[in-house]
């Protein structure tokens, strides 16, 4: 099948690369920010390490919306949530979505899907979640880490029917690109289960500017992301969501995971870093907004989001130290 990636960035890349590199796909990738283009052309292709090693170019093929006549048989999309709206506005206005295409996302957070079920048949979209750490360092240089074969993900059908012979071949696909794809029995519960995980990894790394090997060092990580995840399941629970994983073993994973990609930033962090407004309102606030709205309040989620919104306040009062 043909592939068109909507989001040059470090998932975008991840997935269309793999997809392209190790499963013999066609790839069209579809980027707004211009640097990136005009890096993706100067250098005849996209520059790839996997854990700092083995740097490459990988040619790829890039193309504005505008500029773009090809028609994928699916579409990925890997936006920041805060984008997506503006994005999906543009590409149907550039012509880019017909009604035979397949659309399928694992973005952070969420809140997409219902802007992506305005452009595309429910039952054509695929939902999706990753456990694939990844870092674009800057326009068209992205670094894939975690070992080979570790990566880890999820899908499932936004009408939750089964898997049709589309959907399989998807998998399929994903699954030859190496990205370690299994089906999930129904969307909500399994998004939700890793907007509760990064609801605690990547909000509290954020915070404290840390990696998640750092993280974990601390004692009272276990206690914290406890706090945390009982919040969440509550409101879950009350809503009739029901995460694949039990609470314990999300308070589980975040340890082993953390191990697993003990230097490695979560993408929070990554946009807080370099100024850009974080997913927070997508994560921890979606989590808030689901108890509020079944008469359930997170006050621990609701605090923490306030602190990631004053830390992003306080940007504009740091200063680089003067020079002796």
């Amino acid at each position: 099948m043909k592939y068109g990636v909507i989001g040059a960035g470090a998932m975008g890349y991840r997935y269309g690369v793999m997809l392209q590199e190790n499963a013999g796909m066609t790839v069209d990738f579809i980027d707004t920010w211009q640097p990136n283009i005009d890096q993706v052309r100067k250098q005849g292709g996209v520059s790839v390490a996997r854990d700092h090693e083995n740097r490459h170019i990988v040619p790829i093929n890039i193309y504005t919306p505008e500029e773009y006549t090809g028609h994928p048989d699916v579409w990925i999309i890997f936006k920041k949530q805060m984008q997506l709206a503006a994005e999906l506005k543009r590409d149907q206005a550039a012509g880019l979505f017909h009604d035979d295409q397949y659309v399928f996302s694992a973005m952070n957070g969420l809140g997409h899907f219902e802007k992506i079920a305005q452009y595309f048949p429910k039952e054509n979209i695929v939902c999706g979640t990753a456990m694939i750490a990844t870092r674009l360092d800057g326009p068209a240089n992205v670094d894939f880490m975690g070992a080979k074969n570790t990566e880890d993900m999820h899908m499932a059908r936004y009408n939750n029917a089964e898997p049709n012979s589309q959907v399989q071949a998807i998998f399929d696909d994903f699954t030859k690109a190496g990205l370690g794809p299994a089906f999930a029995p129904e969307w909500q519960g399994m998004c939700m289960s890793k907007v509760v995980f990064n609801a605690v990894t990547n909000t509290l790394c954020t915070m404290f500017e840390m990696q998640m090997g750092q993280f974990i060092e601390y004692e009272g990580v276990r206690a914290m992301s406890e706090q945390l995840f009982n919040e969440a399941f509550d409101a879950c629970e009350r809503a009739g969501i029901h995460l694949i994983e039990t609470r314990q073993q999300e308070v589980d994973s975040v340890i082993t995971v953390s191990k697993a990609y003990k230097y490695h930033y979560p993408s929070m962090y990554q946009d807080f870093s370099k100024g850009r407004p974080t997913e927070v309102d997508y994560i921890n606030g979606y989590i808030a907004k689901i108890g509020r709205e079944h008469d359930y309040v997170c006050r621990t989620h609701e605090f923490v989001v306030h602190e990631v919104h004053m830390a992003e306040m306080m940007r504009k009062y740091h200063h680089p130290a003067p020079q002796a």
